[in-house]
């Protein structure tokens, strides 16, 4: 496919797998790869409620309405939008004008209704995922106070609600959108031409990480919601790309990473010093492993200023119950300290100027980021920290739960089958005691000595592994990373058990029952010996006083705990246990 470059200071498009191309390109360079339109549907509207205005049914409608709004009016056209107005239908003239009065009066009717046609559901391998106007409306107000910028580039477009702002906020900046989704790119361009932006803007269908930007005498904005993408739905060359881009940084890199994370780094390599930018994101990458890169982006090359977490409350996201961080940075600069917040509704934002001092020496000293953006805690008189009275241990890993796990078919001597936790709902049906684990699950769990068994009971251990070998148990990772690799290793039983990943809080329970448990639970043991009255009464108070609020909450929302985040819940003392 080829792309003409445009004939001011924009961009053009190339594949990371190809040389690079020079926005000096005769025209007819090759451009990148660009995802060819999903099929459009006639599947009308279910009368979703906060659709602005009930005339477009179809997807065929609503190119025809981006086509009435003026579409066509912001170059360069990819062959993918083509296709999608060739198949476009009709839309009544009345329709279009109360859409473009709706888009006068600052509202998104176009993305609105490109939403309610496609559920969350089916975005979500894109990571389409829009953003509500009161951030967008921050974030531009934030940039507004850094002197405004001579052109804005919005990574992830989708209908243009943070290209179109931008543009009635800096009425003199060149704007450069890039969305993959030629139907949300159609509406990019029909929003920029309702507001009569056209003249100063282009809609670019393809990947931000493979556009390479034009050299720019100014400043340049970039600013978005990258999408959210997790790591698996992410192609092999773009992993590596990853990879290779990061090394160029001398950055540490996870392949775990999601699409959120390769933006910030292509953000790096789009920029230049005197540029600046603010992206909301999921705010996992504040502690996951995954995220490092970004931690080291943000107190690096990216030049982080400031960091402003919404929590789930506030909705960030519409379409998940999630926390949020908003992440602003100044290209080469390298501020100190470091400002940082958090706020529970979306009011409280302002102009992203409030919060906290934390110094960029105790961020990049910080394995995980989130503690230092809550306030110290007032510890009520007498509490400690879970961690002082007790250790929490997430369960054995087995390697193969199909294997391992026992079935009715198991046939071993009863010593090496332990009833065992192995799925969350088990804590909560159990309610706040596990007395009986005879409807549990059994783990097997050989001993690494296996020479201590004789008779019928090492003939059945012996077919065991037989058959462990002929479907390869033993080359998988786990397995073969252990010193026998026939030897799960379950830890002893932890008189307290605790979920730890969910939408609701942790469930706490004493287990009587002697029951082990695997990776789907953390055991609490404690460090010196309670007795079974303050075991009971420390479950009781951390079934009671835990909250998600305590936990960090992924895209999705689910809550999860790690076990040093669990051990820094706030409980009463020994003395006070009773």
């Amino acid at each position: 496919m080829y792309m003409k470059p445009v004939n001011f200071q924009g961009s053009t498009v190339a594949d990371p797998t190809e040389s690079p191309i020079s926005c000096r390109s005769a025209a007819g360079a090759p451009a990148g790869r660009v995802e060819h339109p999903l099929p459009t549907r006639s599947r009308r509207v279910r009368g979703r409620v906060g659709v602005p205005l009930m005339g477009v049914a179809t997807e065929q409608e609503l190119v025809a309405l981006a086509l009435a709004l003026g579409a066509r009016a912001v170059q360069p056209w990819s062959p993918a939008e083509q296709t999608l107005a060739t198949a476009a239908s009709t839309v009544a003239p009345a329709i279009v004008e109360q859409f473009r009065e709706q888009i006068s009066a600052g509202q998104d009717p176009l993305g609105e209704v490109f939403c309610a046609l496609r559920s969350s559901v089916e975005r979500r391998p894109k990571g389409a995922t829009y953003t509500p106007l009161p951030i967008v409306q921050a974030m531009l107000t934030w940039a507004e106070n850094q002197s405004g910028p001579d052109r804005v580039v919005d990574p992830g477009a989708g209908s243009g609600r943070f290209i179109v702002n931008a543009g009635r906020r800096f009425p003199h900046a060149q704007l450069v959108a890039i969305e993959l989704d030629p139907l949300a790119a159609l509406l990019t361009r029909a929003h920029l031409a309702s507001s009569a932006l056209q003249g100063r803007a282009q809609v670019l269908v393809a990947d931000y990480r493979s556009v390479i930007l034009c050299p720019f005498s100014g400043r340049s904005l970039f600013i978005g919601n990258p999408p959210y993408v997790r790591h698996h739905l992410l192609g092999q060359n773009w992993k590596g790309w990853l990879t290779r881009t990061a090394a160029r940084h001398s950055l540490p890199v996870s392949q775990l990473a999601g699409l959120h994370v390769h933006f910030f780094l292509a953000t790096v390599e789009h920029s230049q010093p005197g540029d600046f930018g603010a992206f909301v994101t999921a705010s996992e990458w504040l502690d996951v492993n995954y995220g490092s890169l970004v931690r080291k982006l943000f107190t690096g090359p990216l030049g982080g200023s400031a960091l402003h977490i919404v929590e789930p409350t506030a909705a960030p996201f519409p379409d998940a119950t999630t926390t949020a961080a908003i992440t602003c940075f100044r290209i080469g600069e390298h501020p100190d300290p470091v400002r940082v917040r958090r706020v529970a509704s979306l009011g409280e934002l302002g102009a992203l100027d409030g919060g906290r001092n934390v110094s960029r020496e105790r961020l990049d000293a910080a394995g995980r980021w989130t503690p230092l953006t809550r306030n110290a805690r007032k510890v009520p008189e007498g509490y400690v920290e879970l961690g002082e009275l007790c250790r929490v241990r997430r369960g054995q890993v087995t390697g193969d739960n199909d294997f391992w796990i026992a079935d009715e078919e198991t046939d071993l001597p009863p010593a090496v089958l332990y009833a065992t936790v192995t799925r969350a709902h088990e804590l909560y049906r159990a309610g706040r005691f596990l007395t009986d684990s005879s409807k549990l699950r059994q783990v097997i769990d050989l001993p690494e000595n296996l020479d201590i068994f004789e008779g019928d009971d090492k003939k059945r251990i012996e077919a065991l592994l037989r058959r462990a070998r002929a479907v390869g148990v033993h080359k998988g990772y786990v397995a073969s990373h252990r010193k026998a690799w026939w030897s799960v290793a379950l830890y002893e039983p932890a008189p307290i058990l605790a979920t730890y990943m969910a939408r609701r809080p942790p469930g706490f329970v004493r287990n009587t029952s002697d029951a082990r448990h695997i990776n789907i639970a953390h055991g609490i043991y404690p460090r010196e010996r309670m007795s079974d009255r303050k075991l009971t009464a420390l479950a009781e108070h951390l079934a009671t006083h835990t909250s998600l609020a305590d936990g960090r909450t992924y895209a999705g929302g689910l809550t999860k705990f790690e076990p040093k985040e669990m051990e820094r819940l706030l409980v009463p003392s020994p003395e006070m246990l009773t």
